[in-house]
């Protein structure tokens, strides 16, 4: 129809609210050009051998606000970033079969607990002892407990050594890592929101972040066996997807409620899906949307770390941080193992010393809830660079070929679904 303009159909006084053509096309060229520059970063870091994400991050800070200043990211775009962490934290619960935690045995849980434990107590009394606030403290504290081994099961599976006991133990403690971690940051979060320490609130939240936990890794998985049969009558081919997808979301909304970060819901959405993942090819298709969503997410990290807060005393106080970022977790992770020697408490200490998408989702959600500084944020950035680019050469090092013989913890083997999981 000839000069019609949607404009025309609003209220007279909601035209002058409604974005004009012009703003659309600013809003997809915004798109266009950090989807473009963060697969561009995150190709050259991949030919290096480096992590894509560090990549992506550096475009961030590169283009972003506090340098070149060729791309400002709106409200718009902080959004779909945040859209992004939901649907990253989605995959990787969707690639965590809850039978699989339930097979991994105690001592994959032990090396998890003593490997978050260890980190968060040593990283907030040095940063309390540097006269840290004590709400950053514990925010920086809780960024350096979560692993993503991604990079470490990259190297045991080049090295092919995906079937030693120790691999497994290192596989099984990061799932419980991360989930040990979602509850640490979803008390942590609803302790803040309430202004200090109440330890009656703190108890409420914990155990209703454990029945949570609980509920999502015994019951949502029988709930959604139920549900199957009817899914399958259903019409659409789509129906297994479209439910998955309408479960993060809505659990999503209800972390929030109960005073949790959605992410920690969106996580156990695809928990409760993931033995139903393959054979409804879920993975694939909640891989193509994470892989659209994801590089917003990390950009708009990077543009979000302002450059001037690199003084002399920041830059060595993120070193000291990293440093003992690294020596808490190779130490906690490895003190289970005393019985195996020291190689094999070498080799899952460094293997779990990566940090990763939850440590930079912690410390994103602690600068938009205004309890971390600039100062803060980067620490973590340096911190979470550090812990991923030391672990492989070491490990290298630490696997020889002769350990490929040997026999799988509990005679289980690695699936490359489990794998595939920890490398997104």
């Amino acid at each position: 129809m000839e000069g019609f303009n949607r404009r025309d159909l609003a209220p007279p006084g909601a035209r002058d609210r409604l974005p004009m053509p012009h703003g659309s096309d600013s809003l997809l060229l915004q798109l266009f050009t950090i989807f473009v520059w963060a697969k561009v970063f995150g190709e050259l870091f991949e030919r290096m051998r480096l992590p894509a994400v560090l990549g992506e991050i550096l475009a961030g800070v590169i283009l972003g606000p506090y340098a070149t200043r060729f791309i400002l990211p709106g409200d718009t775009i902080y959004s779909i970033a945040e859209i992004g962490a939901v649907f990253l934290l989605f995959t990787v619960g969707l690639e965590t079969a809850p039978g699989d935690l339930i097979r991994v045995g105690r001592l994959s849980l032990r090396v998890a607990v003593a490997g978050i434990v260890l980190p968060f107590a040593m990283g907030f009394a040095f940063l309390r002892l540097n006269n840290e606030p004590t709400h950053e403290a514990a925010f920086v504290a809780a960024a350096m407990v979560a692993t993503s081994v991604g990079i470490t099961a990259r190297v045991l599976r080049d090295l092919n050594v995906l079937r030693s006991r120790t691999a497994q133990i290192i596989l099984g403690a990061a799932v419980f890592d991360d989930i040990l971690g979602m509850l640490v940051l979803g008390v942590l979060v609803s302790t803040v929101s309430v202004g200090g320490v109440q330890w009656l609130h703190l108890g409420l939240v914990s155990a209703e972040a454990i029945g949570f936990a609980w509920f999502m890794i015994y019951v949502a998985p029988r709930v959604v066996n139920r549900l199957q049969p009817g899914i399958q009558q259903m019409h659409t081919q789509e129906a297994p997807l479209v439910l998955a997808l309408a479960l993060c979301l809505g659990l999503s909304v209800a972390a929030t409620r109960i005073g949790m970060a959605a992410i920690i819901g969106a996580f156990f959405a695809g928990l409760a899906f993931a033995d139903y993942s393959p054979r409804w090819n879920l993975e694939p298709r909640a891989q193509a949307i994470n892989q659209f969503l994801s590089p917003f997410f990390f950009f708009t990290m990077g543009s979000r770390l302002d450059l001037s807060v690199f003084s002399k005393s920041v830059v060595v106080l993120a070193l000291l941080l990293s440093v003992i970022a690294v020596i808490s977790k190779i130490v906690g992770c490895a003190l289970p193992l005393y019985r195996d020697g020291w190689r094999a408490m070498l080799q899952v200490g460094v293997g779990m010393t990566p940090r990763g998408e939850v440590a930079l989702i912690v410390a994103l959600i602690g600068l938009q809830m205004n309890m971390i500084s600039q100062r803060a944020y980067a620490l973590v950035i340096v911190m979470t660079a550090v812990t991923t680019l030391l672990p492989p050469p070491f490990l290298r090092m630490l696997f020889l070929p002769h350990d490929t013989g040997d026999t799988p913890a509990g005679g289980e083997e690695v699936s490359e679904v489990q794998v595939s999981g920890q490398l997104s």
